[in-house]
């Protein structure tokens, strides 16, 4: 007779046994999160839009909750906080699009000068080509040209259905918005009903906590991108490049994706001051950009998003990198905030002192302080 299935599984090493059961629960973790990854990705078109709605949410909530404080109907409240937000982005893209278009003239005279200048380096600098062979590399680019202008079609083609995409997300988006800034508190009941009731006030609390995460990690990423965006622009003005507000405005959005976002964006003001100031103009362009991230990573970052969404610089850039990866500039832009959320939503749900937390009932949308609080009395009526 074999010995009973006790007995074998006793003489198996305990190191074994840990490990095979932390790896087959292992397996089963990542291919949920597999399952679920692939369905996000699926659902891309939905997904991004009201994810981008929940910012923009958590940016304008605390307008409608002051307005409803102030005895406002919450729908009057609403439309005045959407009328405001469309207006001030709007007012900020006509402005940047017409000084764009004022400065173009002025660039494309400077790129013209800049070009001249670089050619007549290569003729007489230390490459000493001639005339004809300037003009046969410039043969050469316009060859290339043609023949890839199958290719250069179709990336226009794509370039036009990905601009019919971003309408169509954009009107969701928007669409979104206006649920979620008017009736967030009981779309937010309505997600809790599906968790079973005796867990359901520790999600409650979690997912409030999560929400004030986000709350906090906009205001304060609002805050370091107007920061970067003043001191870039005043640098770029004192040098003297052109499109200093257009470059301004792009460093600003720029620094909504966290540490690479400012960078990147920098990157293009120092490439047009190289091309319409000169070498040197780009290198002091360059250090105002150093200065400025060096602002942002040591000073702004630690004292505002620090306390916002607690979470080390570390975690931050693997999770930039990963949404990077994952889900390009849409995943860049949202990963931080994501990880905050989860952060906050996770700590709660495992905090013990959650478990007795009964939160005044509050808007979803403009989540006010529900750290528990060590009441005893409580605990020992739930004991």
């Amino acid at each position: 007779m074999s010995a009973p299935e006790s007995e074998i599984s006793n003489r198996v090493p305990l190191l074994l046994r840990v490990s095979a059961a932390l790896s087959w629960r292992f397996v089963v973790v990542i291919a949920a999160l597999y399952v679920v990854a692939y369905a996000l990705s699926f659902l891309a078109s939905i997904v991004i839009p009201v994810a981008i709605a929940l910012l923009l949410a958590a940016l304008l909530s605390p307008g409608v909750a002051k307005l409803v404080e102030w005895r406002v109907p919450r729908g009057v409240a609403t439309t005045l906080m959407m009328i405001i937000g469309i207006g001030v982005l709007g007012g900020v893209l006509t402005f940047v699009i017409s000084e764009f278009s004022r400065g173009l003239p002025e660039l494309q005279t400077q790129v013209a000068a800049s070009l001249d200048t670089i050619q007549t380096w290569l003729k007489d600098g230390p490459a000493h080509l001639s005339d004809q062979q300037l003009q046969n590399y410039i043969n050469e680019i316009v060859k290339t040209i043609k023949e890839n202008q199958a290719e250069i079609t179709s990336g226009a083609l794509t370039t036009a259905a990905t601009l019919g995409e971003l309408l169509t997300g954009l009107l969701l988006a928007l669409f979104t918005l206006i649920f979620f800034l008017h009736d967030g508190d009981g779309i937010w009941r309505f997600v809790t009903r599906a968790v079973p009731r005796d867990v359901r006030q520790r999600v409650d609390v979690a997912g409030r906590r999560g929400f004030g995460s986000l709350v906090s990690y906009v205001r304060a990423t609002a805050v370091v991108a107007i920061v970067d965006a003043v001191g870039v622009g005043v640098g770029l003005a004192i040098i003297g490049v052109p499109l200093v507000v257009p470059l301004s405005a792009l460093v600003f959005l720029g620094a909504f994706i966290p540490i690479i976002g400012a960078v990147f964006t920098g990157a293009v003001a120092v490439l047009i001051a190289l091309v319409t100031n000169g070498p040197i103009a780009a290198l002091v362009v360059l250090a105002v950009l150093i200065g400025v991230m060096q602002l942002e990573s040591h000073v702004l970052q630690p004292l505002l998003l620090g306390r916002a969404v607690k979470l080390h610089p570390l975690a931050v850039v693997l999770a930039i990198a990963g949404g990077l990866v994952t889900g390009g500039i849409a995943g860049a832009l949202l990963a931080v905030p994501l990880l905050a959320v989860l952060n906050s939503g996770i700590r709660s749900l495992v905090s013990d002192s959650d478990a007795v937390q009964k939160p005044e009932k509050v808007d979803v949308l403009n989540p006010q302080d529900t750290a528990p609080k060590d009441d005893k009395s409580e605990r020992v009526k739930e004991l």
